[in-house]
């Protein structure tokens, strides 16, 4: 018997198969047919674990003509053109010559800001908590400063797909565990491979400050043994711990001299990896909170000299006169937080940007680490707003102050020629979740805007449809 098969599109762009018939359609027919109407949704743009497609590199010129352009740095310019080639900023400005070849976007009525940068990430290195298996981020010992996050990277995170539609554009991927975790490594979330992505493999290394009042029965994530109630071990005490640091730090120094001096000594990757931090070259990023964490810290810098950034800063405000002499920088990993203790307002992590702005201390503001909150970062600091922060600060926190905390200001945190063309273009501040970020731009590549979360929202709108049989 014959039959007969209607195609039409739906308002989502979904091909919504029909089927009619005289007679019978055997199992083979019907499953051809299911077939034909499944493919665009198992088309490469929207399949696999990203659901987007990784865009090859900027091949001609373009220039984002209209916009009302935050450059971060150097103030906002109204009705402005920036120009941008082989994945960097070429001009910004009213006035832009635009050479002959270029593609020419209109972008009127929009706003264009630098790409969010978080300074503390795990995106690429975990994916599901639950799931051990999915997860990177701590390696075996106290000591591994030679782990570089970025070779852990997995280029097809769902994770990276719903950072970047929340503007954050790179991340700091950083290890975890041990004394000593490891290198941070400064990650454009956007490529083939980690190879790609990589915008600098040892961006700093980070500490984990003892802590000197721990709870009874935890011990420091990645640690070799345990030190729980059932243990056999005692665990150090909180100067053991201090005292462990500094011997490793004065054996890796003791390591880069003799190599300097010609000596011949067994190679160590431990201690090579440690030599950029000994010499000024990279942050060292010290996870501290409490007042006596960040104090001995900062004194521990002073005597090993090395160039000091504290993350967490809980207690960072009790400290704040010392930061500020010391020009010392904090990395808070959270704004949207409850109060830690009784006597603690709700509005303590709310307002604690505004309050060390007032303060004077340097800082930026990180979406927490976990990979699931990256993509609240513009809302971690959209929170710092609602609560006394000026938002061109909490915008610089997101940008170019994180990005010179990490070394990598050369490279992006605002919009000035000779930087990365790594951008947004919104429909107003990307720290309001009431704005539109419409495209995005990573090292001049135009982005397929698709993610997981996208996806699953029109997947199941059609659902929707199809049950009401709304097709149109």
């Amino acid at each position: 018997m014959p039959t007969t098969m209607t195609m039409t599109i739906t308002k989502r762009g979904a091909m919504t198969g029909i089927l009619s018939r005289v007679g019978g359609v055997t199992a083979v027919t019907l499953a051809v047919a299911m077939a034909a109407m499944a493919a665009p949704l198992l088309s490469p743009a929207s399949a696999g674990a990203q659901v987007r497609m990784t865009v090859p590199p900027q091949s001609q010129p373009v220039a984002l003509r209209g916009a009302t352009i935050h450059t971060v740095t150097n103030g906002v310019i109204e009705n402005g053109t920036i120009l941008f080639d082989n994945g960097v900023i070429v001009a910004v400005g009213t006035d832009v010559e635009i050479p002959s070849g270029t593609r020419v976007v209109d972008v009127s009525g929009k706003h264009i800001y630098p790409g969010l940068i978080d300074a503390y990430s795990t995106v690429g290195i975990s994916e599901i908590g639950s799931i051990g298996v999915s997860s990177d981020i701590n390696e075996l010992g106290d000591f591994n400063p030679n782990v570089r996050a970025e070779v852990a990277v997995n280029a097809e995170s769902r994770h990276i797909g719903t950072s970047r539609s929340a503007g954050v554009l790179v991340t700091l991927t950083t290890p975890g565990g041990g004394l000593i975790s490891g290198m941070s490594s400064a990650m454009s979330l956007e490529g083939w491979d980690w190879e790609e992505m990589s915008m600098k493999s040892a961006a700093a290394l980070n500490v984990n400050w003892p802590n000197p009042n721990p709870r009874r029965g935890r011990g420091r994530g990645g640690r070799g043994r345990g030190f729980g109630p059932d243990s056999q071990d005692t665990p150090p005490t909180y100067a053991e711990q201090v005292e462990q640091l500094k011997d490793f730090f004065a054996e890796a120094r003791a390591y880069r001299d003799a190599t300097a001096a010609g000596e011949e000594v067994r190679t160590d990757s431990r201690y090579i990896a440690m030599i950029p931090a000994l010499d000024g070259e990279i942050p060292v990023v010290v996870s501290a909170d409490g007042a006596a964490q960040i104090n001995d810290a900062i004194t521990w810098a002073q005597e090993e000299g090395v160039w000091l950034v504290i993350r967490g800063g809980r207690d960072a405000l009790h400290v704040a006169d010392r930061l500020v002499a010391n020009d010392i920088p904090v990395i808070l990993t959270s704004t949207m937080a409850a109060p830690g203790r009784a006597y603690e307002g709700y509005d303590g992590a709310y307002s604690m940007p505004a309050r060390l702005h007032e303060a004077g201390v340097r800082f930026a503001i990180s979406g927490g680490s976990g990979s699931l909150y990256t993509n609240r970062l513009p809302w971690e600091a959209g929170v710092a707003v609602a609560f006394g922060l000026p938002e061109e600060e909490a915008l610089k926190a997101v940008t170019i102050n994180a990005a010179e905390f990490m070394g990598i200001s050369d490279l992006v945190g605002s919009l000035e020629p000779g930087k990365q063309a790594t951008l947004l273009i919104t429909t107003g501040t990307p720290l309001d979740m009431t704005s539109d970020i419409e495209q995005i731009y990573i090292q001049g590549r135009e982005i397929d805007m698709m993610d997981i979360q996208k996806f699953f929202f029109e997947k199941y709108m059609q659902k929707v449809l199809q049950k009401r049989r709304v097709v149109s």
